[in-house]
């Protein structure tokens, strides 16, 4: 065999084992794009690792030891909650739990996992359509890099600033009640930096998630009613996602800069149906901010003392924010959670100012009763149709 003869069988030969190896690279590079769209251990501990250096952090010694310290502060908040609001409130104490910055990630993590679970059959099959090969693998796997380390990102920038939250999984096949997380090392680190005592601090932050858990378990019919809308809205962002991709880019870019114009950017990328839903939500969880506001500080004024100071200080706080927490908040859309608190604590007292307290108990009375799109910012509307029983002028 001549020399050219082998040198082109070599070259067969080599060729052939290149394209075997590039199908079998490829092959498992799409099998890796398919389990996922975020590496979701890899969030939670590159998240972890961000918060191990942040101040203030506790032994597991120093957290449990101040769990009598809220077990006390709850045996007085449901009582005077439970009067206040005419509703018992039975086992919240019970799933209550202070948590270091670790485990209100951890906590948080496997809530977005579950969000993201309803979404991620369309948008894998978006980016990763059956036998598309070596180079959408590719683009999956990238895609899947970022994602996750931006949503560690988002989480350790949360996870330094959250106080307490009413754990609830809205999505959820088994409707299990909430608990209550207490982020002792971040409330520590408020109370020093406002200058505030610690113990009424403690107690004033418990009574706010603890209107939350009235909220959702004293009226059972809210849950299904914002998971039903939570469910629609994801299914239509997932059907809706293909040509999302630009105007995300651009929508970021602004919201970066800070500009407006045409409502929040995560609106301007809502097709009509998304951004009726989105809406609606909305002027729900302005209601259960404002509502757990309003009453953190008229309940409060028994529970806590120097309550007006520690509202004032509070408050001054959510308005300083530095150039890179607003940049944050609106990349996040959590500059929304910022309005909902202040447009729905002033809905709640207007309505409560006009009216008497009393009233606010309609609030809860069903879907009807909650505030629509509008109400929020004008609650005589609410008033005129829940109260007064006006109808609503048609179009």
């Amino acid at each position: 065999m001549s020399r050219d003869a082998r040198a082109w069988q070599a070259g067969i030969l080599v060729g052939s084992a290149l394209g075997a190896a590039a199908t079998l690279v490829g092959r498992r590079m799409e099998r890796s794009a398919r389990q996922g769209l975020v590496d979701w251990p890899a969030v939670e501990r590159l998240a972890i690792e961000r918060l191990a250096k942040a101040p203030g952090t506790l032994s597991p010694e120093a957290l449990r030891a101040t769990e009598p310290a809220y077990r006390e502060a709850m045996a007085r908040i449901v009582p005077a909650l439970s009067r206040a609001l005419g509703t018992d409130l039975p086992g919240v104490v019970e799933r209550s739990e202070v948590v270091d910055r670790a485990g209100w990630v951890a906590a948080n993590t496997a809530s977005f996992a579950s969000l993201i679970d309803k979404l991620e059959k369309d948008l894998l099959e978006q980016v990763m359509p059956t036998r598309a090969g070596l180079g959408s693998a590719a683009v999956a796997l990238a895609n899947r890099w970022i994602t996750t380390r931006q949503l560690s990102l988002l989480l350790g920038f949360l996870g330094q600033r959250v106080l307490g939250q009413y754990d609830l999984a809205l999505l959820s096949a088994e409707a299990t009640p909430g608990r209550l997380l207490f982020v002792e090392e971040n409330i520590r680190q408020t109370a020093r930096s406002l200058g505030l005592p610690l113990g009424p601090f403690r107690t004033w932050i418990a009574l706010h998630e603890t209107t939350h858990a009235f909220e959702f378990e004293a009226h059972p019919w809210l849950r299904p009613y914002l998971a039903e809308r939570l469910e629609r809205q994801l299914t239509l962002f997932g059907s809706d996602a293909r040509g999302m991709g630009r105007d995300a880019i651009r929508g970021l870019g602004r919201a970066l800069r800070g500009e407006g114009g045409g409502g929040h950017w995560m609106e301007r990328l809502m097709g009509d149906e998304q951004r009726r839903l989105f809406r609606e939500t909305q002027a729900v969880m302005s209601l259960l901010e404002g509502f757990s506001d309003y009453v953190m500080d008229e309940v409060g004024r028994e529970l806590v003392p120097g309550v007006a100071r520690i509202s004032a200080r509070f408050h001054e706080r959510r308005a300083r924010r530095t150039p890179f927490e607003r940049a944050m908040l609106r990349l996040t859309g959590m500059d929304l959670k910022m309005e909902q608190y202040k447009k729905g604590e002033i809905f709640v007292r207007s309505i409560a100012d006009a009216r008497g307290p009393a009233v606010l108990a309609r609030l809860w009375q069903g879907p009807d009763s909650l505030p629509r799109d509008g109400e929020i910012e004008a609650p005589e509307r609410w008033i005129s149709r829940v109260l007064d029983g006006t109808p609503e002028p048609t179009a």
